[in-house]
């Protein structure tokens, strides 16, 4: 893309890891979006930074409020000098540092209809719920794609509204599956049975096709089939009763269909709801939090303002209209969501935020399901569980510090503890950025404590793209090394050492005895599991983290109430992360991956595995031995073959 935003070429060095999950075509799309945010606290400019990296065409940020104290505890891009300045206007030349593709432009007022036609994609945050439903209804009739995101303390809200008609041409963004047959019955509903020990993946409404029937021939290339899951091995197909015999082989390989998705508008889906679970152990939570969020908007529409923090008196008159939308209300649950909804929390901002973008990206690119249609979270485990344990709306008041809005949440003792916490952050990478933000947001080591950061690796240009702590100019600097501005009263100390035996003399018994936790950013499992066990050996927290596209995990192991990191395994890993591939190949089946991502891979190594497992499961005595070879590396595998 270039600079002025219009089309050119994509910058493959700066998008590389990106184009591996979105592809090109998708690219291309997002680069012709134009892109409205408005409201720049803290959720507004998590979702701005993420939507810039990203690369659309272009990027507006709106607000027509000035920064106060309690912005600074999540917005990153407003420092102490820029109190009683607007928000939109401090935010813009830091936000368009990100990236030098994607122009990004303050608007300060008022968002009329004519002003909504310029965009393409609508994100509105902190706003009533009146300009929602206005704005709502005038971008659903226009086809502009909106999206609501809301943050009260603990709790968040998303909604997206993408038009009567929105066409996702990749529902999961996945290659596409491909297994090989045993058999194909003659039927009015045929069932395809894959062969054993190669589960197929499909899911029912998935559309496939056929290679390679002997027999059956009318299914070889035939047009995309719809199909119905009927177990791990078997799903069924169209009607089979006419043609010839099934004999042997064949591979039947998904198709991605586009798929239309419908939706309406937050005005008249409001009152009957459709809620995607994030907690099914929360099971009956959504329909609470969509009354809570009401509520809320009620008691500011009342009183110009939020309820004052831990305030029993504005607690009561916190309005519950439209409590018929649940069968039974969840007095407690609505009593903390009005204590903490004047909160403003780094942590709840950047998921939600990361949420949001996602789906801003999703509105520009047609790829992956959206939401549909409400998102609701909380992170209620954070307030004390003992019965009766409750903060005072004096610990709670603001004090004009700019950790207000957590304070608001927690009190000033958490905030003080926060402030003397010493910490290992291994790795400063992705994870490892967004990890030293929130960090700095929080007040983390901001008075005696310390953050020590680790990174033996230097910034590349295809860092720039999801390490948003980082700029060209910071290109073959090392990454631990990098100066954080986001808070100057967080303490850092910045190490270039990797983890493990050869650097037990820095990092060794008096080092981690010094530490309150520890928090892991790393790309392989070897480094993951030293830390693990020296976090085990010294009975220290750990907080481990990791992505892989579109996917991420957290685990947090707490000694002698978690169960470590090491204790559990997860099954074997279909694909690797691409920074290994990328920046450190250390394995026969890393340079194998680096072939596979063409199709080598699902010609040459696909089909003969399944096959070789087959052989394996009917074989005898040297089955053992092709059975254990299949689950070796892929060089381990080939070798037999090539004998």
């Amino acid at each position: 893309m270039a600079k002025n935003g219009n089309d050119a070429e994509i910058d493959e060095g700066l998008y590389s890891r990106q184009l591996y999950v979105l592809g090109h075509e998708a690219m291309k799309r997002m680069q012709i979006s134009n892109v409205l945010i408005s409201g720049m606290r803290g959720l507004g400019v998590e979702i701005a930074k993420n939507v810039i990296l990203g690369g659309v065409r272009s990027v507006t940020v709106h607000d027509q409020g000035v920064a106060e104290w309690r912005d600074l505890s999540s917005q990153f891009y407003i420092r102490e000098e820029d109190l009683g300045k607007n928000r939109a206007e401090v935010s813009q030349p830091r936000l368009a540092e990100l990236n030098n593709y994607v122009p990004v432009t303050a608007y300060t007022g008022a968002l009329t209809e004519d002003y909504l036609t310029k965009f393409q994609v609508v994100v509105l945050t902190n706003s009533t719920l009146d300009e929602q439903q206005h704005v709502g209804d005038f971008c659903h009739s226009k086809g502009i794609k909106l999206i609501v995101a809301d943050t009260r303390g603990l709790f968040g809200q998303l909604f997206c509204d993408f038009g009567d008609e929105m066409v996702v041409y990749d529902t999961n963004g996945e290659q596409p599956l491909s297994a090989m047959i045993s058999m194909i019955t003659k039927d009015s509903a045929g069932v395809v049975t894959c062969l054993d020990e190669a589960r197929h993946g499909f899911e029912s409404g998935d559309y496939v096709t056929f290679t390679e029937v002997q027999g059956m021939t009318e299914l070889n290339g035939c047009q995309p089939v719809e199909i119905k899951v009927l177990g791990p091995y078997t799903f069924s197909i169209c009607d089979t009763s006419g043609f010839t015999d099934y004999v042997r082989g064949g591979i039947v390989s998904q198709v991605k269909m586009p798929k239309k998705v419908s939706f309406v508008s937050e005005q008249h889906i409001l009152q009957s709801p459709e809620f995607v679970m994030t907690d099914f152990a929360k099971f009956e939570r959504p329909g609470q939090l969509h009354l809570g969020f009401q509520a809320v908007h009620a008691f500011q529409k009342k009183h110009s303002r939020l309820p004052t923090p831990w305030s029993q008196v504005h607690n009561d008159r916190c309005s519950l209209a439209g409590a018929a939308a649940v069968e039974q209300l969840d007095e407690a649950l609505l009593k903390k969501m009005s204590y903490v909804a004047a909160g403003d929390l780094a942590p709840v901002n950047a998921f939600i935020g990361g949420l949001a973008a996602q789906e801003v990206m999703k509105a520009c690119t047609g790829k992956f399901m959206p939401i549909i249609q409400w998102l609701y979270f909380d992170a209620l485990e954070c307030l004390a569980e003992e019965e009766g344990v409750m903060l005072t709306e004096e610990e709670c008041a603001p004090r004009n510090s700019r950790y207000d809005g957590q304070i608001a949440v927690f009190g000033t003792k958490l905030q003080d503890l926060l402030g003397k916490q010493r910490y290992f952050l291994v790795g400063a990478g992705a994870i490892g950025c967004e990890l030293l933000k929130n960090f700095a947001m929080i007040g983390l080591a901001s008075s005696e404590g310390e953050v020590i950061v680790t990174d033996m690796d230097t910034i590349e240009k295809s860092n720039l793209n999801r390490q948003f702590l980082f700029r060209p100019s910071d290109v073959t600097v090392s990454a631990a090394l990098s100066p954080l501005t986001l808070n100057c009263t967080l303490q850092i100390t910045g190490h270039q050492n990797r983890v493990g035996p050869d650097t037990e003399r820095i990092y060794d018994d008096d080092f981690f005895e010094s530490l309150d936790g520890v928090a892991n950013a790393l790309d392989n499992v070897d480094a993951r599991m030293y830390m693990d066990r020296r976090c085990v050996y010294y009975r220290k927290p750990l907080l481990e983290s990791g992505t892989l596209g579109t996917k991420g995990n957290v685990q947090v192991v707490i000694p002698f109430l978690t169960e470590s990191y090491s204790s559990s395994q997860d099954p074997p890993e279909k694909s690797i992360p691409i920074c290994t591939l990328k920046n450190f190949p250390n394995a026969i089946e890393h340079t194998l991956q680096v072939s596979g991502s063409s199709s080598i891979w699902t010609t040459f190594w696909q089909p003969p595995t399944c096959l070789l497992r087959h052989m394996a499961f009917r074989a005898a005595p040297t089955a053992q031995l092709w059975s254990r070879s299949c689950r070796m590396s892929r060089c381990q595998f080939l070798l037999p073959v090539q004998g």
